[in-house]
């Protein structure tokens, strides 16, 4: 497995020449991250549904197929259409898609047959917009994150609607999300709690003659813990977990999930601009650059783990720095981000640095949404 560690081996030769701030991807470190992940799933790469909202690269779902990885989750209908369009061969929109968003997903649907296309429901009402389609049905429990969902405890209704989507329904989506705000050391313990609530569904909806084909879990924080889950194992269904941020990681992926062989494979590549005070810098990578949305620091400063990011404006991010630091204007950072999804959905292109060199420019295919002037039928003026 590729190992990098330190600046020297980020560092981009020619980095002078490069327009800041600018997204940068090593293709090399994604593909050990997917490796790292397989790894977990004990190579099994059906054991894997990725969300990619994390890559949002159609560059990069070329590395999960040429590994093996085809069923995938995403969150809205450009990344969708991103997924199918790379051929990905089973794709979840993990979101409750509404009136306009609802009649999109459809006709992405229609326009991509090859891909199996499923949706997340909590009602009988969200299940009737899907009606004489092929799209499937995943109920959407509530873990607890109370973000969406039906409740955990609501057994008998969930089963009642299962029964009555019985033709579309594939399985159930179980997003614990908020293990990430729970300590390491009670993590595992909470997780199989969460488990073991879930397959009392599971088996409920079984008892009552529903066909369960997949269990869909856990996200980056609670994935190891998926996979130590007993219950999972020898079952009729398919187990998944679904973590994305692996791919790349960040800050927070590599504090919650040490000892797998996790590394950075997407930085900020930024430029010093000012030293108003001795023991202060700042560079052009603010919180359009680097996403603020998960607190302050936003970011570290890879090879510098002295300097303290301070909270960013629109384009600038102050860094506080030793005061005997040799700096220069102009010269270049390497950051980090702490959360990496909504960093990489703020450029419009990744650079893809291979031993040292801009190998080729990608786009970020899946950033923003969905051009509502295009589904809706309107010209762009």
């Amino acid at each position: 497995m590729l190992v990098m560690n330190g600046l020297e081996m980020y560092r981009i030769a020619d980095a002078e020449n490069l327009l800041t701030p600018a997204l940068l991807i090593y293709p090399q470190i994604v593909d050990a991250n997917i490796e790292a992940t397989l790894n977990m799933t004990g190579g099994n790469p059906d054991r894997w549904r990725p969300h990619i909202k994390t890559v949002k690269m159609t560059a990069v779902l070329q590395r999960f197929h040429a590994h093996g990885v085809r069923n995938f989750k995403c969150s809205t209908t450009l990344e969708l259409i991103t997924a199918c369009a790379a051929k990905a061969a089973d794709v979840l929109l993990a979101f409750p898609v509404m009136a306009a968003n609802a009649r999109a997903a459809r006709e992405i649907a229609e326009q991509f047959p090859a891909t199996r296309i499923s949706i997340l429901i909590e009602s009988i009402e969200q299940a009737a917009t899907w009606r004489g389609t092929d799209i499937g049905l995943f109920i959407d429990v509530n873990p607890g994150m109370n973000r969406t969902g039906m409740s955990e405890d609501s057994v008998e209704a969930i089963v009642k609607l299962a029964r009555k989507v019985s033709d579309s329904f594939r399985g159930v989506h179980y997003y614990d999300g908020h293990m990430s705000g729970v300590a390491a050391d009670e993590r595992e313990r909470r997780a199989h709690e969460g488990y073991d609530r879930l397959l009392r569904i599971v088996d409920a909806l079984q008892k009552e003659g529903v066909t369960v084909g997949e269990v869909i879990t856990s996200g980056t924080p609670a994935s190891p813990y998926a996979m130590s889950y007993p219950g999972f194992r020898g079952r009729e269904f398919a187990h998944r977990i679904s973590p994305g941020t692996v791919v790349f990681n960040d800050m927070t992926s590599l504090e919650q999930l040490p000892g797998f062989g996790y590394q950075s494979a997407a930085l900020v590549l930024s430029t010093v601009v000012s030293q108003p005070a001795a023991q202060s810098i700042t560079c052009d990578a603010g919180h359009k650059s680097v996403s603020a949305d998960a607190g302050v620091p936003t970011c570290s400063v890879i090879g510098h783990s002295d300097w303290v990011p301070a909270k960013p404006s629109e384009e600038h991010l102050p860094i506080g720095i030793p005061v005997e630091t040799k700096i220069a204007l102009g010269d270049k950072l390497y950051l980090l981000p702490r959360h990496v999804c909504p960093t990489v959905n703020n450029f419009d292109e990744a650079l893809m640095v291979v031993d040292g060199k801009v190998q080729r420019i990608e786009s970020v295919t899946a950033r923003g949404h969905q051009s509502t002037a295009t589904a809706a039928g309107f010209a762009i003026l």
